[in-house]
């Protein structure tokens, strides 16, 4: 997807919202809105957001656990398998 062709001034939104809408709904790719020449907004689907917002917390989950990995916060699978089999809590 190219951005670059989805660009278009408020005053295009102003006078095609509802076509704007229609077509986020068949197309669902973002939409650029500038205003006085520069980008200001980004128009995206109800779904295609729902999905940012999936992907960005899987990227934070994926940071924490790097974080923790870089902390020496690691154990072992077989080791952590175990404990939860026995019902120890390592805290």
């Amino acid at each position: 997807m190219k951005l670059s062709t989805q660009i278009k001034p408020i005053s295009y939104l102003k006078a095609h919202a509802a076509e704007i809408v229609r077509n986020m709904n068949v197309k669902h790719e973002p939409l650029v809105i500038t205003q006085n020449g520069e980008a200001k907004v980004i128009i995206q689907n109800i779904e295609s957001y729902e999905q940012t917002l999936e992907t960005m917390a899987l990227l934070k989950i994926l940071a924490l656990g790097n974080q923790q990995i870089d902390a020496g916060k690691v154990e072992r699978a077989a080791d952590a398998i175990k404990r939860l089999r026995d019902g120890k809590d390592r805290r």
